[in-house]
């Protein structure tokens, strides 16, 4: 399979690094040393797929924000990477006049309008600077990318195009068409980087039949356009992963409105339901938890951790889809075999008698040196494997503390249950009113996803009952206010969605927790095995992808930016199923979905599935708007 579109950006990235000529393979050579100017938009783009390290290594030496107070430096190249927008491009014009670098770069994440290149030129000339503005590109990375299959639009002003702002019921058909083109945009930008043009497929009638239109619109100019065509010549054949296209799924958020909020019980998802993870990075309050220092020990301040969890993270990539009780195991084995290893290095130091020598020392023994060569080699990555050890047992002790004082295991399980339509073993009430059990958010998201699923509303009395053991609970009715807007909508519209015959299987308490020895005590919580089900957005993929028929989706347009114009009834369509998928949620996603994705690609063999939407939300921010709908 060729290369990721995390690859991709990659490659991108340091390509615009290395002034736009593909990097040198001898890397003896030393790099040109620069400067890296970005926005925030810049910012987000790289951090995800660069660290600070694989900067330095391709000589930038200092990252600055646009629109911090720089000094000048006259003697360095500078690389810009910023979106062109009017108040960057004032401050590059700034930046010009007041002589601040020897040559510049300028690299726009997306492309960048006539008009304001003029005024670019313009400031160049009028600085007397125009020799030193070497090249100006644009470089279509207008996306983020947080996993080999995963990629979001934007995390900056990702209100702008939120499921809250798609909705809104006083919207404007202007302030629609501005969204659709930041989203469409977007996505053109991520189509030319993966270097391949999609077959596109939409449901009818809601936003995501805009995008589609839209971008199939943009996709099309360009490949007319065949001077300047994006998708031509050397950009297609670095592209070009097999002959045939991939297939583009555009879905609205409003076709299953109850996994957002569900509670869920795989390791990244939680972290991202519980814990701040934004762009691959978990920012903890160290010392949160009630637990009493060791004796003796000063009581620790709170200070803020952040953790980065990144694809060179072996146990990451391993487990960040493993249900939670799962996980808590593995960094248990994990923390014994390291602590075995370590026991080693220091039993061979005690053997050879050199119990507190220093390493000059023992380099000088040399009979029983091989085996402590072996060992002190084995240090750096032993090092490594501690740091991981140590970033997952707090993570995960983390989230395991939320799981216990919130019972989220309860709430994920009689959730599960909801959405399969299977029996419930207590009533909806009891856990509302329980005052043990979870926050009044978590309480709120249950209501929800029971309202959102139920076959037929509750009656009028029965809801009233419900709403004021909320209220008791101290939960804010609003998002329900707009979730009854929203059936009563959809049901004229379409059948409620189905969510296949999930369900999760108890394997029985914890059995005392593996081993009493463990640094998890998960007393009491249960352990729930997850059994494979398609949630509506993979149901739905399956369905294009395989070119199977179903109600559900027959409907769905289908368009082909390849094509000259024909009626949509005309065009010749593609009949066999399709090797590779990019499913699109429009108004937002989550890890849940991302997750039920890549577990479905696994048992599909040599099928690529890559998940996108236009901004990542957990239950709580997605819960808060459909408040703010739920208010007007």
């Amino acid at each position: 399979m060729a290369a990721s579109v995390r690859e991709k950006q990659t490659v991108a990235l340091k390509r615009m690094l290395n002034f736009n000529a593909p990097p040198l393979k001898n890397t003896a050579a030393e790099p040109v040393w620069k400067v890296l100017i970005y926005d925030r938009f810049g910012q987000d783009i790289i951090s995800p797929l660069l660290s600070v390290k694989e900067l330095r290594d391709m000589g930038i030496t200092l990252h600055l924000l646009l629109h911090s107070d720089r000094d000048p430096i006259p003697d360095v190249p500078a690389v810009y990477f910023v979106m062109p927008t009017e108040e960057n491009i004032d401050r590059i014009c700034q930046d010009l006049r007041n002589q601040l670098y020897e040559l510049y770069y300028l690299n726009f994440i997306s492309a960048i309008s006539r008009s304001k290149l003029e005024d670019i030129a313009s400031a160049a000339l009028a600085a007397n600077a125009v020799t030193q503005v070497t090249k100006v590109y644009d470089q279509y990375l207008n996306f983020i990318t947080l996993e080999d299959d995963m990629f979001t639009l934007c995390h900056q002003n990702k209100e702008l195009i939120s499921y809250h702002a798609i909705n809104r019921a006083d919207i404007q058909d202007t302030e629609m068409e501005a969204i659709m083109d930041t989203v469409v945009d977007s996505l053109f930008c991520f189509f030319v980087t993966l270097g391949a043009v999609p077959i596109i497929r939409c449901p009818r009638g809601n936003a995501a039949e805009m995008v589609a239109g839209k971008l199939d619109k943009k996709l099309r100019e360009n490949l007319r356009d065949a001077r300047n065509s994006l998708f031509t010549g050397d950009n297609m054949a670095a592209g070009q992963f097999s002959f045939q296209r991939p297939l583009f799924v555009l879905v609205d958020r409003n076709v299953d409105m109850a996994t957002p909020l569900h509670h869920t019980w795989t390791y990244q998802a939680l972290i991202h339901d519980v814990l701040d993870f934004q762009l691959n990075r978990v920012v903890m309050e160290e010392g949160a938890g009630a637990d009493p220092s060791p004796a003796g020990a000063r009581p620790k301040k709170k200070n803020r951790k952040t953790y980065d969890l990144t694809a060179a993270d072996k146990f990451w990539q391993k487990h960040k889809g493993s249900p939670f009780p799962e996980v808590a195991e593995s960094v248990q084995q994990e923390l014994d075999s390291y602590r075995a290893q370590e026991d080693e290095v220091k039993h061979l130091k005690s053997i050879m008698g050199l119990e507190g020598e220093d390493d000059g020392a023992i380099s000088m023994l040399s009979d029983n040196t091989a085996k402590l060569t072996s060992a002190v080699s084995s240090l750096p990555e032993l090092l490594e494997k501690k740091r991981l050890i140590d970033l997952h047992t707090n993570v995960a002790t983390a989230v395991l503390d939320h799981i216990k004082s919130r019972k989220l295991d309860v709430y994920f399980e009689y959730e599960e249950k909801l959405m399969s339509k299977s029996t419930l073993d207590k009533s909806l009430l009891d856990i509302i009113s329980d005052p043990d059990a979870g926050t009044p958010e978590d309480k709120m998201r249950l209501f929800l996803i029971y309202y959102i699923t139920a076959q037929q509303a509750p009656s009028e009395s029965d809801l009233e009952q419900y709403k004021t053991a909320l209220l008791d609970a101290g939960c804010d009715l609003s998002p329900l206010n707009y979730i009854k807007q929203w059936k009563a909508f959809t049901k004229m519209a379409a059948t409620p969605a189905n969510y296949g015959n999930s369900g999760v299987k108890p394997m029985g308490l914890f059995s005392r927790v593996m081993n009493t020895g463990s640094q998890f005590v998960m007393e009491g919580v249960k352990n729930l095995v997850l059994k494979q089900h398609n949630l509506p957005v993979t149901r739905i993929l399956d369905n294009l992808m395989e070119m199977k028929s179903n109600p559900e989706t027959d409907d769905y347009r289908y368009f082909d930016p390849k094509m000259l114009r024909g009626s949509e009834s005309s065009i010749p369509r593609n009949k066999n199923p399709f090797q590779e998928a990019i499913v699109f949620v429009v108004g937002g996603g989550n890890y849940i979905e991302y997750q039920n994705l890549v577990d479905y690609a696994k048992f599909k063999q040599g099928k690529k599935v890559v998940y996108g939407c236009s901004e990542l939300s957990n239950a709580a921010q997605f819960t808060k708007q459909l408040s703010q709908l739920g208010q007007k």
